[in-house]
C-alpha cells in the first residue's frame, strides 16, 4: 500500500511538472508570436509604407546609382591628410576632456564613496544619463551654435558624449571593489583622499584605463561624421563632396575614414596588451 501510494504521488508530481512545462512553453510561444507580429508591423510601417518606392526605381536604376561610387578620386588624397589628422585630434582631445570632466560624476555616482547619497548620487546618475542619451550629432549642433564651425565644437561634443559612458562604468567598478583595503586604511586614520588614492584607485585603474581606451576607439568613428554638421574633420570633407556630386571623392573620404578606424583599433589593441 505504501509503495502504491508513493508511486501515485510520484505520478502526480510528474504530471504537475509536465503541466508546468507545457504552460511555460505555451507562454514562450505566445510571447514569440507577439514579438514576431510587432516586428512585422514595425517593418511595414517604418519601411514598406514610409518608403517612396517610385523614387527608388527599378533594380537596374538602383545599381546604376550605386555604381557612381565605384571609383576613387586619387587627386583628393593629399588634401585629406589635414582633415584626417584633425579627426584623430578631435577624438583624442574629446576623450581626454571627457575623462577629466567625468571625475566628479564618477565620485558622486558610486554609492559606496558618494559624499551625500540622497543628493549627490541622483545628480551624478542624471548627468550620466543626460550625457549618454543625447546623440553626439545633437551635441555637435549645440556647440556649433555656441562656438561656430570648426574642430572646437567637435571636441566638446565628443567630450560631452564620453562623460556618461566613462563615468558609469568607472562608478560601477568602484562599487564592486573589495572593501577590505578601504576599511583597513580607514582604521589606520587615513583621510578620504588617501583612501581614494591607495585603496580604491589601484583596484579600478585597469578597468578605467580599458574604458577610456574603448571610448577613444568609438570616438574616432564619431568624430569622422561630426563634420556633417560643421564640426570639422573628415565629415566636413564628406559633406562637401556629396554637395558637389563628386561621388568618387565620397568613396575616397570613406576609405580615409576606414583607414583611421583601423588605425585606432590597432593602437587600442596595442595599448590594452601593454597596460592592462
Amino acid at each position: 500500500m505504501d509503495n502504491a501510494t508513493g508511486l501515485h504521488v510520484m505520478d502526480m508530481r510528474t504530471d504537475e511538472i509536465l503541466a508546468r512545462r507545457t504552460r511555460r512553453q505555451r507562454k514562450t510561444a505566445l510571447v514569440g508570436v507577439i514579438l514576431l507580429g510587432l516586428v512585422i508591423w514595425s517593418v511595414d510601417v517604418t519601411v514598406v509604407q514610409d518608403t517612396d518606392w517610385e523614387r527608388i526605381g527599378s533594380l537596374g536604376e538602383v545599381m546604376e546609382a550605386a555604381s557612381q561610387f565605384a571609383g576613387i578620386d586619387f587627386s583628393l588624397f593629399p588634401s585629406l591628410i589635414g582633415p584626417t589628422l584633425e579627426t584623430l585630434l578631435i577624438a583624442c582631445l574629446g576623450t581626454a576632456m571627457g575623462a577629466v570632466l567625468c571625475v566628479p560624476a564618477t565620485w558622486f555616482g558610486a554609492m559606496n564613496i558618494t559624499p551625500f547619497a540622497p543628493i549627490t548620487y541622483p545628480i551624478a546618475r542624471l548627468m550620466m544619463t543626460l550625457s549618454r542619451s543625447v546623440h553626439e550629432i545633437v551635441w555637435a549642433l549645440f556647440f556649433v551654435a555656441v562656438f561656430g564651425l570648426g574642430a572646437m565644437a567637435g571636441v566638446f561634443a565628443i567630450a560631452m558624449r564620453s562623460i556618461g559612458f566613462i563615468a558609469k562604468l568607472s562608478a560601477e567598478a568602484i562599487e564592486d571593489i573589495d572593501p577590505g583595503p578601504v576599511e583597513a586604511m580607514r582604521a589606520t586614520g587615513a583621510n578620504t583622499f588617501q583612501v581614494m588614492l591607495y585603496a580604491i584607485l589601484p583596484q579600478v585603474l585597469p578597468q578605467v584605463i580599458g574604458t577610456v581606451i574603448f571610448e577613444w576607439e568609438i570616438n574616432i568613428r564619431r568624430s569622422a561624421v561630426l563634420g556633417l554638421v560643421g564640426a570639422g574633420g573628415l565629415g566636413l570633407v564628406f559633406f562637401r563632396q556629396m554637395n558637389t556630386f563628386n561621388f568618387h571623392g565620397v568613396t575616397s573620404v570613406i576609405i580615409a575614414i576606414l583607414a583611421i578606424i583601423f588605425l585606432g583599433e590597432a593602437i587600442s589593441h596595442a595599448i590594452r596588451r601593454r597596460m592592462i
